[in-house]
This record gives structure tokens, C-alpha cells and sequence, in this order.
């Protein structure tokens, strides 16, 4: 079967699945079974995963992980018994940037380009997530995280005006 087949065939199914998911949530009573409501976000983004998966394509993987992060923090936050003081947003949001992790990891085993700008909204998630879990030091590094990157805009932003202003250098010719 070509890739074209493949990847449509693939496609297909998962649009369908998600399809009868979303059909199934409006027409089943979840007061019957709402341990599945729980669980709907990690279902959806492990479809699309199997979707990326499958076809090898970066695509599927970004909501893919995006989900399964999301669906994690729900499930661990609705589930899991905490300790009296610790804040489930902290976990929330350390589980949601595993999911962006997620992408890149996949991408790099599964397909050609490794796409590694996940990592950035993953790592602010992350930062985020620990310092409402732990506070103390993390939450001091935030506060001047929150001054710092104000100032590196700046930077960036008179660094392109500047390399905007120099000429062009000519190529030569041989």
C-alpha cells in the first residue's frame, strides 16, 4: 500500500473514532460511567498520536501531545489523592508539559525532522507547574524569569534593527 493510501487510510479511521467519541459523549448518560469523562482528553490525544505514529507525520503528534499532556494533568488532578498543602495546578501543569515534551520526542523517533520548539512552551509550562507546586526558590527564579524576559525582547528586538540597518553583503560570483 503506498503512503498516500496509508496515511489517508489512517487518517480516516482516527477522524472516525474521534467522531463516534464525540457522538457517544452526547447521547450516553455520564452519570452512568463518569470515570469516562475523566479519561476523554488522553483518549483523543492518543489517537492522534497513533495517527502520527502511524503515518510518520509530525502533524497529528502536535495536538496528539498537546492532549495527552492535558488529558494526564485531569486524570492525575481527578484521581490521585494529594497531600494536604500540595497544589494539584502545580502537578496540572507539569503533567501538560510532559505532553508537549511529548511532541518532540515523538518526532524524533518517528519522523524525518525532529521539531524541537515544543520544548520552549513545555519548558515555561514546566517552570510554571514547579513553581506553583513547590514555591520557595522556583517561585523566586519566576519572579525574575517575569523581569529578565521583558529585557530579552529588547534585545532581540534592537539585535534585528540593527542587522536590518548593516548592507547586504554581496555574494561574488566566480
Amino acid at each position: 500500500m503506498s503512503n498516500k493510501r496509508k496515511n489517508n487510510w489512517a487518517g480516516g479511521i482516527i477522524l472516525i473514532s474521534i467522531g463516534l467519541l464525540a457522538l457517544l459523549g452526547q447521547l450516553v448518560n455520564w452519570q452512568l460511567s463518569p470515570d469516562f469523562g475523566v479519561y476523554l482528553l488522553s483518549v483523543l490525544g492518543a489517537l492522534f498520536l497513533v495517527w502520527g505514529i502511524i503515518t510518520r507525520q509530525a502533524g497529528p503528534m502536535i495536538p496528539g501531545g498537546i492532549l495527552s499532556g492535558l488529558g494526564l494533568g485531569v486524570v492525575l488532578v481527578e484521581t490521585m489523592s494529594w497531600p494536604q498543602g500540595m497544589d494539584e495546578g502545580g502537578v496540572f501543569l507539569l503533567a501538560f508539559a510532559l505532553g508537549w515534551v511529548l511532541i518532540t520526542v515523538l518526532t524524533a523517533v518517528f519522523t524525518s525532522k525532529t521539531h524541537w520548539w515544543p520544548l520552549i512552551p513545555g519548558g515555561i509550562i514546566a517552570v510554571v507547574g514547579l513553581a506553583v507546586l513547590f514555591g520557595g526558590v522556583f517561585w523566586q527564579a519566576l519572579n525574575l524569569l517575569n523581569l529578565v524576559w521583558p529585557l530579552l525582547l529588547i534585545i532581540l528586538g534592537i539585535t534585528i534593527i540593527f542587522n536590518a540597518r548593516r548592507p547586504k553583503e554581496k555574494s561574488l560570483k566566480a
